[in-house]
């Protein structure tokens, strides 16, 4: 998997960074604070029927909101940025108890500015914190949890919004690849030597054997119409693929005679299940491209599915000598059944290759649950 230049940042880089752009974030919206100050002084104009002193009152109020304002969205940033994901139900609960925190601190140092603004008399330090504590508390809360909420809000319908784009991006690579194999297959079903190869036997066999010269038209036409139009579900049922896979070992079978075997041993039981579309066919294509095409001596291919309590496999096996995956290229036929099965199922399906008893076994191993569906 490629790394995304965030990916490959270490874990404490990218807390700076999210902290740095939160902090960004926070700076361009310090706009309220003045608001909240004119907010104050309003409601303390109005609970004390001060009409006088307006100016002052306002710039009492714009302390308040000042001292009060800019701590609580810093320290709320930074709250939020730890805890949020750590403590989800109880990050509201924390949140307020900042709010409280801040409010209380920001006004008792408010009211001590204030004294020593000369803005009230000496000795009424206490009345003044009394009487903008509570305003300082209802605003806070009000203004903090209502903010904090619609910033949750906020985040969370970016990540489901993220999440959706991923998904889609993901999808549409799934067809992308879905539709590239489909492609690679037509496009070797129509190569020139497999039409010849085909044709040719075709040909042989009409003075011989007509009634098997015309089933192999057909089996051709039904292979290419498969590879044309495959159903567009990313699953079909195994039962289509097997007949798929069958027909396109009848026509192989009529160009190497006796030298070509094959044996499909799959349960009806499982005929249902549903797995990728020419899942089974790339591998067995595989087999006759470098087993069978390879080969002077007889050749045998053994497809076969069972399930487990977890997994469904369905294996190819014939007689040639093997390979690895690491030396397969990226447009190989296999290489891009694997991108399909990642996308399809992610982590919880595979593609092996194993070497058993001088012959070669490729698996492919998807979860029961989901190839049932």
């Amino acid at each position: 998997m490629i790394s995304t230049p965030n990916e490959q940042l270490s874990p404490s880089r990218k807390r700076h960074g999210k902290s740095f752009d939160a902090f960004k974030a926070f700076c361009k919206e310090i706009w309220f604070i003045p608001i909240i100050a004119v907010i104050i002084a309003i409601l303390i104009l109005v609970i004390e029927h001060a009409h006088a002193q307006i100016l002052a009152k306002f710039f009492s109020s714009f302390i308040y909101a000042t001292l009060i304002g800019f701590p609580t969205a810093l320290i709320l940033n930074w709250v939020g940025f730890r805890y949020t994901e750590r403590f989800p139900r109880l990050i509201f609960v924390i949140f307020s108890g900042v709010l409280l925190s801040t409010a209380i601190v920001g006004t008792f140092i408010g009211a001590a500015i204030i004294r020593a603004a000369g803005i009230i008399p000496p000795g009424f330090y206490m009345r003044e914190v009394r009487s903008a504590l509570p305003i300082s508390l209802v605003i806070t809360l009000t203004v903090g949890l209502s903010v904090t909420a619609y910033e949750t809000l906020r985040h969370r319908l970016q990540d489901a919004t993220l999440q959706l784009r991923t998904q889609q991006m993901e999808q549409e690579r799934a067809n992308k690849l879905l539709a590239e194999a489909r492609l690679s297959s037509l496009e070797s079903r129509i190569h020139p030597h497999f039409l010849f190869n085909t044709l040719n036997s075709i040909s042989s066999l009409i003075p011989t054997d007509p009634k098997r010269a015309e089933d192999t038209v057909g089996k051709l036409a039904s292979l290419l119409r498969f590879s044309i139009n495959a159903n567009q579900a990313s699953l079909v049922p195994l039962e289509q693929e097997l007949k798929i896979v069958r027909d396109y070992l009848e026509i192989e079978a009529t160009r190497f005679g006796p030298r070509l075997r094959y044996e499909i041993s799959v349960p009806e039981n499982l005929s249902a299940i549903r797995v990728p579309p020419l899942a089974l066919q790339t591998v067995v294509e595989n087999s006759i491209k470098h087993v069978a095409a390879q080969c002077t001596a007889p050749v045998a291919i053994t497809i076969s599915a069972a399930q487990r309590e977890r997994s469904c496999e369905l294996t190819v096996t014939d007689d040639g000598p093997g390979f690895s995956l690491a030396d397969i290229s990226p447009d190989h036929g296999l290489a891009n059944l694997i991108g399909r099965l990642e996308l399809l199922y992610g982590d919880s399906a595979q593609l092996t290759v194993a070497g058993v008893d001088s012959l070669s076994v490729v698996t492919i191993r998807i979860p029961a649950g989901d190839a049932a569906q």
